[in-house]
């Protein structure tokens, strides 16, 4: 009884061992295919982890780009009163360059001086078949800088000042200089004159308004008789801008 029981008894322990073996052993295989997947999921995560700093990348420029909106707006109300200084300081600075450009003022009637050119090479030419040129002027006559630029008025008048003409502006484009005191620009006329006994406009006087001024300066005519196209579209004598 002992013996048959003590043979049951090792071989019930045998088959533990062996089932414990197994179940050893089968963890392991667990343990190294669960590691294989870990050590394979790891080069996944790598790259989700990759993925996921690209995105977080972008998500962090665009979170990076968030704080820099928060930072500038923090900035900006941090600037506040620097933006309030920095403002004033780009408007001065914008004043500045006006100031350059805007602490010189525009020239106003009263500080310039108009009158024709006429120089030997200034004289319009009385036979030019296609038109010929005439130059006005404008020097600066005051004792601080001005700045000047665009199409001047031109009025053409008679003798008795009844007979005027008010002449049509070019297409050109223009710009704005600045006039130092007793520094002059100039603008032309396009003129198309005649020696004809009739159908002509013989002007006595030029009157002369710069740009965005309401006043005008009158100039004598040194020239001869141009074709009357007072009431024509498009006439051969017409002012052309400054500089």
């Amino acid at each position: 009884m002992s013996s048959s029981t003590t043979v049951p008894t090792a071989r019930r322990r045998t088959l533990r061992l062996a089932a414990a073996a197994l179940t050893a052993a089968a963890g392991l295989t667990l343990t190294a295919c669960s590691g294989a997947d870990a050590t394979g999921a790891k080069p996944a995560g790598r790259t989700d982890a990759g993925a996921a700093v690209v995105e977080s990348s972008g998500a962090g420029s665009s979170a990076g780009a968030q704080d820099s909106d928060a930072q500038a707006g923090s900035g900006a109300k941090a600037d506040t009163k620097a933006g309030g200084t920095g403002k004033k300081s780009g408007g001065a600075h914008a004043g500045g360059g006006g100031g350059a450009g805007s602490g010189v003022q525009r020239c106003h009637t009263s500080g310039l001086t108009a009158a024709f050119a006429t120089g030997e090479d200034a004289a319009p030419d009385p036979n030019a078949s296609g038109g010929t040129t005439t130059s006005i002027v404008l020097t600066n006559k005051g004792s601080s800088a001005c700045k000047i630029g665009g199409f001047p008025g031109v009025d053409l008048k008679s003798e008795n000042g009844g007979e005027r003409w008010s002449l049509a502006r070019s297409s050109k484009k223009f710009s704005s200089i600045t006039l130092q005191p007793g520094d002059s620009t100039d603008f032309t006329l396009n003129l198309a004159m005649t020696k004809e006994e009739t159908g002509f406009y013989q002007p006595a006087f030029a009157d002369v308004t710069p740009p965005n001024e309401t006043t005008s300066l009158t100039v004598k005519w040194p020239w001869g008789t141009l074709v009357d196209q007072r009431s024509a579209t498009h006439p051969g004598t017409f002012v052309n801008p400054i500089g």
